[in-house]
């Protein structure tokens, strides 16, 4: 198997509605997403050969991903209220709706989806909120 790996790092704030601890007050981390992309053969012709893909098309398609999240207050639906919503959209804030808990581990499923999506030969999704703790999605 053939493995290729890189990462991008966006800041943005989260909170964890319903939790019982500090992670339930608003704060923010410098995220950083990393990807492995596989292949169980290299490309045999053209402009790709001896490649499991370009590194620059990889390396784009992490990039625009976290500068899509960059800079932004990424919160679970229902967990605001309306007026909050309003008064924030008011401000012009980046805000970022999610179906999920805006976690390491639900990041690190979603942006897997949307990598695979985007045809990305995608093995394993790492997460980091600090440097020191990840969570990983993998297929």
């Amino acid at each position: 198997m053939y493995l290729l790996k890189t990462s991008a790092a966006f800041d943005s704030a989260h909170f964890l509605a319903g939790y019982k601890g500090k992670c339930a007050n608003l704060h923010g981390h410098r995220w950083v997403i990393e990807v492995t992309a596989k292949a169980g053969c290299l490309q045999a012709d053209g402009e790709k050969r001896g490649m499991v893909m370009d590194f620059g098309d990889l390396k784009a398609a992490v990039r625009s991903l976290a500068d899509a999240y960059d800079h932004a207050l990424i919160y679970e639906e229902g967990s605001l209220r309306p007026e909050t919503l309003a008064a924030l959209r008011a401000e012009q804030f980046h805000l970022i709706a999610v179906s999920y808990r805006p976690t390491a581990e639900n990041f690190a499923r979603a942006f897997y989806d949307i990598l695979a999506a985007q045809q990305i030969p995608v093995q394993r999704v790492t997460v980091y909120e600090t440097p020191d703790n990840c969570a990983a999605y993998e297929v």
